[in-house]
């Protein structure tokens, strides 16, 4: 598989990495084990470094949270080209964990957190860019963002 190719298919796509905001926690973006990288949790932002807020089921549209699941999906990547310093390592996703703030009574949850898989598998494809998953449901997240999603991944030797 050919990684180089991510950020080509980013911009063919007409999608770019988000600005990363500083951490406000104590804690890595990003720490690699052996062969393993585990990426914290990263937070919805628009392109342009806005928060994307709300509460699907509320104020958001399930279209604007599968968006917002995308943009997390971007800021995981932003994230790990930072510490590999190219994408040539990255072999394929092993999980992704992702939690939707919501309405007490949402359903959907793995529908919204498609947002960020399915660009995975458009750029992993789907022997590499499927994993595991779990996608739950929030009464509130950090900042009242939308959505915040952690992934594992494994990694070239």
């Amino acid at each position: 598989m050919d990684t180089n190719n991510i950020e080509q298919k980013l911009a063919e796509m007409g999608l770019q990495f988000p600005q990363l905001h500083p951490s406000k926690g104590i804690y890595k973006r990003c720490l690699t084990v052996d062969k393993f990288l585990f990426v914290s949790g990263h937070v919805s932002v628009g392109a342009d470094g806005h928060f994307i807020t709300g509460k699907i089921g509320i104020n958001l549209s399930e279209e604007e949270g599968k968006a917002a699941a995308q943009q997390c999906a971007l800021s995981i990547l932003a994230s790990v080209k930072n510490h590999l310093g190219s994408f040539d390592k990255l072999k394929r996703v092993i999980k992704i964990l992702g939690w939707v703030n919501c309405s007490p009574d949402y359903e959907k949850h793995a529908l919204i957190v498609n947002g960020c898989s399915g660009l995975f598998v458009k750029l992993l494809g789907e022997e590499n860019g499927i994993g595991v998953r779990s996608a739950v449901g929030m009464g509130s997240l950090p900042g009242n963002v939308a959505i915040e999603v952690e992934a594992l991944f494994e990694l070239h030797d």
